[in-house]
């Protein structure tokens, strides 16, 4: 191994080490938003439900992918929207900006479009099977 490539893999593995590192920032981002977001923690029970309800219902493979994708996605969105909340908190303090507000607002604004949506592709997938449920159990 020459002096280059010696040089390469320090590199290398000193940017797998910040790699392993940012999943640890990752986590205090989750665990932060989980203690002072009371949202988040609707959203995960919501999909904690959601897939209750796919193993109960025997719901298709790839309506189980859709379900684990629009809950990653509402969670993910939920996540960024706390982040802009603080990003603006920080530049405004206790001041009331216009534009930070519009900023809280929009973000706020995307979380709610893709709950709706979800809400919406969740009663598409799950309906069919509850109102054979409950057909089973009238007749």
């Amino acid at each position: 191994m020459d002096k280059k490539d010696k040089e390469m893999f320090i590199k290398n593995r000193k940017s797998f080490k910040r790699f392993i590192k940012s999943f640890g920032y990752s986590a205090e981002g989750i665990r932060y938003a989980f203690y002072h977001e009371q949202n988040i923690i609707v959203m995960f029970f919501a999909g904690i439900l959601a897939i209750i309800l796919g193993i109960v219902f025997k719901i298709t493979y790839t309506e189980r992918l859709v379900i684990i994708l629009l809950i990653g996605l509402i969670l993910s969105l939920e996540l960024m929207n706390t982040a802009i909340e603080a990003v603006v908190n920080l530049h405004d303090g206790n001041k009331k900006s216009s534009y930070g507000k519009v900023a809280k607002d929009c973000a706020s604004g995307a979380v709610s479009i893709a709950s709706i949506m979800a809400l919406i592709i969740g009663i598409i997938i799950y309906l069919p099977h509850i109102i054979n449920l409950i057909k089973e159990l009238i007749g």
